[in-house]
């Protein structure tokens, strides 16, 4: 593979996962978000516009650190499973922001987890650089579901 195919891929799988960031923050939280009731654990909203994107930046180096060494043939079930986490985590933030659906975007973010998980697994099965990029995202799916879970208890 040439350099240049290689940085290509790279910037392809860092757009694909921006553009997945840039589906879900269409659906802004809006005034309804600032007036139902959160537990004392949510973040303040900034939080999110930094670790966002530091999330998405590694999942598009874990997509290409598969895809660079398996490319799409040896590569389709991990990348396929990448894929679906992606579907998953642009679709919560429709749910929840979009449509205000509390309790179905709650059965969605733990779908979304296991997705990831699954992601993880394979990726780090296949390279334990790329499995280990997405722990963080993991991690903050796991509070994330938390926080989901809490709101839909308080409203």
């Amino acid at each position: 593979m040439t350099t240049f195919k290689k940085f290509a891929g790279l910037a392809g799988w860092i757009l694909v996962c921006a553009l997945a960031g840039a589906i879900g923050a269409y659906f802004e939280p809006g005034i309804w978000y600032q007036e139902i009731t959160k537990p004392f654990f949510t973040p303040p909203n900034w939080i999110f516009a930094v670790v966002w994107p530091i999330l998405y930046l590694c999942m598009g180096i874990a997509a290409w650190l598969v895809w660079k060494e398996l490319g799409f043939d040896k590569g389709r079930q991990p990348l396929k499973w990448f894929g679906v986490q992606l579907g998953l985590n642009a679709a919560w933030s429709w749910l929840f922001f979009g449509r205000h659906a509390i309790g179905t975007a709650l059965g969605e973010i733990i779908l979304l987890w296991v997705a990831i998980l699954f992601t993880l697994l394979l990726f780090w099965q296949k390279n334990k650089i790329a499995g280990a990029l997405l722990i963080p995202y993991l991690l903050w799916i796991s509070f994330a579901v938390a926080l989901n879970f809490s709101i839909w208890q308080l409203n």
